[in-house]
């Protein structure tokens, strides 16, 4: 599951990191989109955002990977 065996050692913190990373990078992009930022697990990486923009409806096995989601910002209505 970890890139890196220092990553490895470091257990559960480490896990927690890459969980509040990908969660921050959702939310930063949902500022700039119109569509839903999903936090998915990842056998490499722990934890990924994906833009819902990217692939439109999500496939089965990615929705089953979900574990947050943040609504899109952009609006066009003022």
């Amino acid at each position: 599951m970890y890139a890196s065996l220092n990553i490895a050692a470091a257990g559960p913190v480490a896990d927690q990191a890459a969980f509040v990373a990908a969660l921050d990078q959702a939310h930063a992009r949902s500022f700039h989109s119109y569509f839903t930022q999903y936090v998915l697990t990842d056998d490499e990486a722990g934890y990924i955002a994906v833009d819902e923009g990217d692939y439109g409806a999500l496939p089965k096995a990615m929705l089953d990977r979900v574990i947050d989601t943040v609504p899109g910002r952009l609006s066009d209505e003022f």
